[in-house]
């Protein structure tokens, strides 16, 4: 594949108040013909007996990727541009190991294909130069690629997070989520 139209300065930005729950995002995403027409990000309910908030969940490109880390048949791979791709037809035994050890929930057990999936930042897409199929219909801009300055333009009152912190273990990622100005990091607890 040629990488030369894969741009460095592009990212992903999640704003999860945008959120609408119109999941045209996971519609996208399943039309994607590399995915086998399975949606790799999910539109969640966040209390769904209290409010009618959603929240998106897309892979968040680990820059140290635990779901390869504890894969024992070395099937899930990242790449110079730190996008961590989907588990190797060839080589994924279905152990789950990887969807078991994700700090953010992200891979997914396909049954049918004994297979785990997970989003690649529409790498057959991002690689030639264009956007991921989710960022470009996003009505409400929960979704975003582009570059920190159009971002930052578009969300003044925002900061983009990449650092995480589960306990005492820090993740840092390649997909940004928009959090208040100033914030650096996020804490789950």
């Amino acid at each position: 594949m040629n990488l030369t139209n894969f741009n460095k300065n592009e990212e992903f930005f999640v704003d999860l108040q945008r959120c609408i729950g119109c999941k045209a995002c996971e519609m996208a995403c399943a039309e994607c013909e590399t995915n086998g027409q399975e949606s790799l990000i999910s539109v969640n309910y966040v209390e769904r007996s209290s409010t009618i908030q959603t929240t998106v969940q897309v892979c968040m490109h680990c820059e140290d990727p635990v779901c390869a880390n504890v894969c024992p048949a070395d099937a899930i791979s990242q790449d110079e541009f730190g996008v961590v791709h989907t588990a190797n037809t060839e080589r994924c035994i279905g152990c789950s190991n990887c969807v078991m050890a994700c700090p953010f929930g992200v891979p997914k057990k396909m049954e049918e294909y004994d297979l785990m999936m997970k989003c690649t930042m529409c790498y057959d897409r991002t690689s030639v130069g264009k956007k991921p199929m989710c960022a470009t219909v996003c009505p409400s801009g929960a979704l975003f690629y582009g570059t920190r300055a159009e971002i930052e333009e578009m969300r003044p009152n925002s900061s983009p997070v990449n650092t995480f912190i589960f306990g005492k273990e820090t993740v840092n990622t390649k997909v940004n989520i928009m959090m208040p100005k100033g914030s650096k990091e996020l804490r789950i607890y």
